[in-house]
């Protein structure tokens, strides 16, 4: 069993929560992982343990500022915003001495992540754009065509929601779950328990109000004109893209990111849609492993 240590750092008078499984090991550099929303927290992609647990490498989460165990005990919507996060990120790199490592984005936190790359940051080896959109205005785009291959009814009260701005309700909570059950976790049965913990917090959360909005499929928050596209060729980080081919995230979506930046790899996993790591977890932490081990 992988040691697993947690703590704390102080930012901007409260505390962002890390958990750090395994230990660091010279030959090989600590993954850190950046989770998605805006909004969430690190639980679901703990499937990522398993690299600790089965090739040595240190794995490290943490929760965005304002989110899991890093809430905040006030009101603050005014304070969400991407270069916050970007400042957090940088500090905690600091914070736990990571000098070099290995960075892991998961859809939002793919999209955090491209904007540092941007900022040409030393010591990191290589990252991971795990199921991310470099224009978030094409990831809406695809949302809706993607909604045409759901049963009409679903289809329907999904696109009457978009235009009444009203997300609540018994039939959009049936139609949403039709649209996760395809799109963001496809596999049958009862998810992992790390999928399955509640988040902290009331839901939606501030976070995911003020930076995404009300509703999944279109951006009305201080995300909506998040677009990268044109400058994807200045990152100079060797770059693993991974999707699912059921993916939210679509193959055109993942295509964008992988031919945008040079010499990127794209590793499209098959059975799987938006929870990658978690709906082919094997195959993806050996993916994964593999790529950083050509980067150490």
């Amino acid at each position: 069993m992988a040691k697993i240590t947690e703590g704390f750092m102080p930012f901007h008078g409260y505390q962002t929560y890390y958990r750090i499984v395994g230990e660091q090991i010279d030959a090989k550099k600590p993954l850190l992982t950046i989770h998605g929303g805006p909004g969430s927290q690190h639980d679901y992609l703990e499937s990522l343990d398993d690299i600790a647990e089965e090739y040595g490498r240190q794995v490290i989460y943490y929760d965005q500022i304002g989110c899991g165990k890093s809430l905040l005990p006030i009101s603050c919507p005014d304070m969400w915003c991407e270069e916050l996060f970007m400042e957090e990120l940088i500090e905690l790199r600091k914070h736990l001495g990571l000098d070099e490592c290995h960075i892991l984005g998961q859809s939002w936190g793919g999209m955090l992540l491209m904007k540092y790359a941007l900022t040409q940051p030393e010591g990191v080896d290589s990252m991971i754009v795990a199921s991310s959109p470099a224009d978030i205005s094409l990831w809406c785009d695809e949302a809706i065509r993607l909604m045409d291959y759901m049963p009409t009814e679903y289809a329907d009260v999904l696109k009457r929601c978009m235009e009444t701005g009203d997300y609540s309700g018994e039939e959009f909570e049936k139609a949403y779950a039709e649209y996760y059950s395809r799109f963001v976790y496809a596999q049958k049965g009862e998810k992992p328990e790390y999928l399955r913990r509640p988040k902290a917090g009331p839901q939606p959360n501030e976070v995911y109000l003020t930076m995404q909005g009300h509703g999944e499929f279109e951006v009305t928050g201080k995300m909506k004109t998040y677009n990268v596209v044109d400058r994807l060729h200045e990152i100079t980080i060797p770059t693993l893209v991974t999707s699912g081919l059921m993916d939210e995230c679509t193959p055109l979506i993942a295509k964008q990111v992988a031919d945008g930046i040079p010499g990127a790899k794209w590793s499209l996993f098959r059975y799987s849609a938006h929870l990658v790591h978690a709906e082919e977890p094997v195959l993806y932490n050996k993916t994964v492993e593999e790529f950083l081990e050509e980067h150490e």
